[in-house]
């Protein structure tokens, strides 16, 4: 099981020491933003799934395998802050993993997060995106969303389930993300 920390002090040092951070959560909760938030703070390599493995320039998907394995290489580096959820990838992320960050918003604000990106990144590619990827929202995307904690949720729970204490912070709120980012920055 792993050990949901509930201290912001002790998350804040777990945040501090570790050398492998990993962010998951609902697309659209803010996990590219604080992961980069992150890696400016805590001089961590910040590596997004969407750009370094899953996506090729055009919205073409990676080959499985070979996705596959530029997960496994990077997972195996010494230090790394990555954000991307994607459940059946976690077994070879969370074994190197020192703490996992959940944002674990409401699904309205999630939803709400997915419709500003695309009217900020409006006919563009989104930093943390693989190039010529220009931001989309379509109703199979939003059906993810809207569905990711009833079918997502459940297999982050199940797979974190087998790593004995592992650090896990559950943010609820975008207010708990900025009081912790706080927290880094001020060295607490």
């Amino acid at each position: 099981m792993p050990r949901y920390l509930n201290n912001w002090d002790e998350a804040a040092a777990h945040l501090a020491s570790a050398q492998r951070i990993l962010v998951v959560g609902c697309s659209g909760s803010g996990k590219s933003t604080l992961s980069a938030q992150l890696s400016e703070r805590l001089g961590l390599p910040h590596l997004a799934m969407d750009r370094e493995f899953f996506w090729l320039p055009g919205w073409k998907i990676r080959p499985r395998q070979e996705m596959l394995a530029l997960i496994s290489k990077a997972a195996a580096g010494e230090c790394w802050i990555m954000d991307g959820t994607s459940p059946k990838t976690l077994p070879l992320r969370l074994p190197r993993t020192h703490v996992v960050i959940w944002t674990r918003l409401p699904r309205w604000v999630s939803l709400r997060g997915v419709f500003w990106r695309w009217f900020t990144y409006w006919k563009k590619t989104r930093p943390d995106m693989a190039d010529d990827c220009p931001e989309k929202v379509d109703l199979d995307f939003l059906r993810y969303i809207w569905n990711f904690e009833r079918r997502d949720a459940v297999e982050i729970e199940t797979q974190l389930a087998g790593h004995s204490n592992l650090p896990v912070l559950v943010l609820k709120s975008h207010a708990e993300t900025a009081f912790l980012l706080a927290k880094i920055k001020r060295g607490d």
